[in-house]
């Protein structure tokens, strides 16, 4: 008995976690994970916002003129609102990392689906416009994820240099990035340590190296973008308006 217990519960994770986890990583179904145009890149950075690094990435990402997307966390989202705002106003992409850093393979489909939907909120309180991207924790897809979150283009990633690790951080960027990083890569970095798993004060580590490789990337003819124009998912034409203001202001 005990052993046909156990084998259900494995065909059950099996179902549940294991395929959609290999469909979406190894194959890239249903996600976005790489573009295709030639020269393009995109830097996301996940589970901020964080009072320390965001604001000093975000001076880094202003002087280099470059513009990312920022995967948040909606609770430090609803703690730091000033920060969501200013990520806003300067043309980065925002998308969702959920509304805490847990793994969906341990949260109930209707749960996550709430948990969203509520992120989503708060973000758009914030800044005016709903989030259209979403990123699940440590890329840990489900099988609900596919049909519970339709209104959500999830995005993984195709280049991680495990930046939450401060050993050899810097190197990992400053070096990694100008010579592995190809056409259409969506490179995973963070601008928060405070995850279960990563060290605090690795996002210095990260930043410190990207002072360096975003120039050198740059002398290799690379364009950074943000995921709605990787993929072509383009913001309406009223965003796009504001967005050429606010890099109007920006330069000024």
């Amino acid at each position: 008995m005990l052993v046909h217990v156990m084998m259900f519960l494995f065909a059950l994770l099996f179902i549940y976690a294991i395929i959609p986890y290999i469909l979406s990583t190894w194959f890239s179904t249903g996600v976005y994970r790489k573009g295709k145009k030639n020269g393009e890149i995109a830097l996301t950075f996940d589970d901020g916002p964080d009072p320390n690094y965001t604001p000093e990435l975000l001076d880094l990402l202003r002087r280099e003129g470059v513009k990312a997307t920022f995967f948040l966390v909606g609770e430090r989202a609803e703690r730091y609102p000033e920060l969501v705002l200013r990520i806003h106003r300067e043309g980065h992409c925002i998308g969702i990392h959920n509304y805490v850093h847990h793994c969906n393979w341990l949260m109930a489909p209707w749960k996550n689906a709430r948990a969203l939907e509520h992120s989503a909120r708060i973000i758009e309180k914030i800044t005016g416009e709903k989030p259209a991207y979403y990123r699940p924790p440590w890329g840990m897809i489900q099988l609900f994820d596919f049909f519970l979150h339709r209104q959500f283009k999830m995005v993984l990633w195709s280049r991680m240099f495990r930046d939450w690790r401060k050993k050899g951080g810097s190197e990992k960027i400053s070096q990694g990035l100008p010579t592995r990083v190809k056409s259409g890569d969506v490179i995973l970095l963070h601008d928060c340590g405070v995850t279960w798993g990563a060290d605090e004060d690795a996002p210095h580590y990260t930043i410190k190296g990207l002072r360096h490789a975003i120039p050198q990337l740059k002398k290799r003819g690379f364009r950074f973008v943000r995921i709605d124009e990787m993929f072509n998912t383009e913001p309406s034409s009223a965003k796009m308006g504001r967005i050429r203001k606010d890099r109007e202001l920006i330069h000024e």
